[in-house]
């Protein structure tokens, strides 16, 4: 069954604040191979002009894709995640992810689709600091598989 084209639009309440650690950059980094110092050193990351260590670009998406939980478990919506593939993401930065941020995430469901019998749902999570200021903005494109016939 597909979607319901009227949740586009509808936005979900942000996320307690996740604090970013110095010890889970660099724990991030070296897990996708990112070897740049200015993610596990601050004497590096100060050289190019940042307060302390920085995140590697997709760090933010274990945050946001852990807000977008909340649209994926909505029973109204009715997506069967057995059924879920990850289609796409994609980030917007006003600036880095820092060591010490307070982050909280809004999602908001962007678009649905339905394409070949499959559910198509673009999340876009808008992600700010302590203060009010946007940071980043992510989008994530999941695909829910047409059910097999019977």
């Amino acid at each position: 069954m597909a979607l319901d084209q009227s949740f586009v639009g509808r936005t979900y309440p942000s996320t307690e604040p996740y604090e970013v650690g110095r010890e889970k950059i660099r724990e991030f980094a070296e897990a996708v191979g990112e070897a740049n110092p200015v993610y596990s050193d601050p004497e590096a990351a100060k050289a190019f002009g940042h307060p302390d260590v920085i995140a590697p670009p997709t760090f933010v998406f274990a945050i946001t894709y852990r807000a977008a939980g909340e649209v994926i478990e909505d029973p109204q919506l009715g997506l069967d995640y057995s059924r879920v593939v990850h289609g796409s993401q994609k980030f917007a930065y006003n600036r880095p992810v820092r060591v010490g941020d307070r982050l909280t995430v809004t999602s908001t469901i962007e678009g649905i689709k339905s394409l070949a019998g499959n559910d198509v749902l673009d999340i876009r999570g808008e992600v700010h600091d302590e203060a009010g200021e946007h940071v980043v903005t992510a989008w994530t494109k999941l695909v829910a598989r047409a059910a097999e016939e019977a």
